[in-house]
């Protein structure tokens, strides 16, 4: 019997591939046995981190670029994507964050947070979401936040693209199990990545956050990479429209 957590054969795109969580999900996983196609606006053609980690595993790795937040070039990486043949996981992790006051919060800068972080993602699933319905067979996890549950603080337009991804996540599932296409998000607790490294540096901020955290701890990039693969893989075959926390217990405090 197969092993359910084995992705041989597989083909994965991670959007946001270059660094922090995209990193570790995208050699979490060639690890498990597929190839990664990894797409940054800045994701270097030869010799990044990412196809060094991925290759490392002797799974294949493609680099593509593309800037979320210029709709134009969205579409054309989803026909990119598609032109390279069937693809079996869509990982939509790519996103920014905006820090200001609500009362202070720009329109630009809401509308590129919103631009990156729900925009893109929904046309990149439904582009590469029919191919999969048409297949029968599909694996597409968005990287919510724990701002799908609640507020924060400073961050509107954050928390509200990511409470949209917690939506759109459930739409889309109870649109497309019937038609063997999982979808489904991880929710990652406060992770040291550079998105969180104002609140790391900003003592009262930091020993707040490690105070409500049961484990004790911030998180790591790798803490995301079996939450990865499961949803990923047949493990998850009749799992449909989840958020999976992987917070250390935040929640559950």
């Amino acid at each position: 019997m197969r092993n359910p957590f084995d992705l041989s054969g597989r083909t994965a795109v991670v959007t946001g591939a270059r660094r922090g969580i995209g990193l570790a999900m995208a050699e979490a996983l060639a690890r498990a046995g597929a190839d990664v196609v990894g797409v940054s606006a800045h994701l270097e053609p030869e010799e990044s981190e990412v196809a060094r980690r991925v290759r490392a595993t002797g799974r294949r790795f493609t680099p593509l670029r593309a800037d979320l937040a210029d709709r134009t070039a969205v579409r054309r990486l989803a026909g990119e994507l598609i032109a390279l043949g069937p693809i079996d996981i869509l990982v939509n992790n790519g996103g920014t964050i905006a820090r200001a006051p609500a009362v202070d919060h720009p329109d630009d800068l809401w509308d590129h947070v919103i631009e990156v972080n729900l925009n893109s993602q929904f046309v990149l699933s439904r582009e590469i979401g029919r191919t999969m319905v048409q297949r029968g067979h599909g694996k597409i996890i968005f990287t919510a936040s724990l701002l799908s549950f609640q507020g924060g603080i400073t961050v509107p337009g954050y928390a509200a693209s990511k409470s949209g991804v917690a939506g759109l996540t459930k739409a889309l599932a109870n649109e497309w199990a019937v038609h063997g296409v999982n979808v489904n998000a991880i929710a990652p607790g406060y992770i040291a990545t550079d998105n969180t490294r104002a609140l790391r540096e900003d003592p009262e901020r930091d020993q707040a956050i490690l105070a409500r955290i049961p484990a004790g701890r911030w998180g790591a990039a790798d803490d995301l990479g079996g939450a990865t693969v499961f949803l990923a893989s047949a493990a998850s075959d009749y799992v449909n429209g989840i958020v999976l926390p992987v917070d250390g217990g935040w929640l559950g405090r």
